[in-house]
């Protein structure tokens, strides 16, 4: 499985916006590219070729779920794994978003510091169960 490298993050609030993408890069050394609507997303995502989307959930126009279902629509991306960002982390929300094929849900408010092995150690999670059914 290749290395988590590019990774599509949409968020609409840009202080949320901000410290991730501090977080990510900086601490987690990835190539980011930081989108604060779906609808950004779905112009800039075929040509940047993401490893992983993440998205908040909540934003205004076109939620996290609806994004994603149109992301997974573009030519190259229909089997790029997603993670959401959310505040709605009840165990039956989460169950939610993993019905709708993401691979997990981080929690916000999140730790900068810890967000990157997070979604390191959710990618390992997903290379191996993907490498036990190939």
């Amino acid at each position: 499985m290749a290395p988590l490298e590019r990774i599509l993050y949409i968020e609409d609030e840009p202080d949320i916006l901000a410290v991730a993408k501090i977080a990510l890069e900086n601490v987690g050394g990835f190539d980011l590219l930081a989108c604060t609507t779906g609808y950004e997303a779905l112009q800039s995502a075929v040509q940047f070729k993401p490893d992983l989307f993440i998205l908040d959930v909540m934003m205004p126009v076109m939620d996290g779920p609806s994004t994603l279902k149109e992301l997974w629509q573009l030519p190259g991306l229909a089997q790029t794994p997603a993670i959401f960002m959310t505040a709605k982390v009840q165990p039956d929300e989460i169950k939610e978003f993993q019905a709708l094929g993401a691979l997990d849900v981080i929690a916000k408010p999140f730790d900068p510091m810890k967000l990157a092995d997070q979604i390191k150690t959710i990618w390992q999670q997903y290379c191996t169960a993907k490498a036990e059914t190939e």
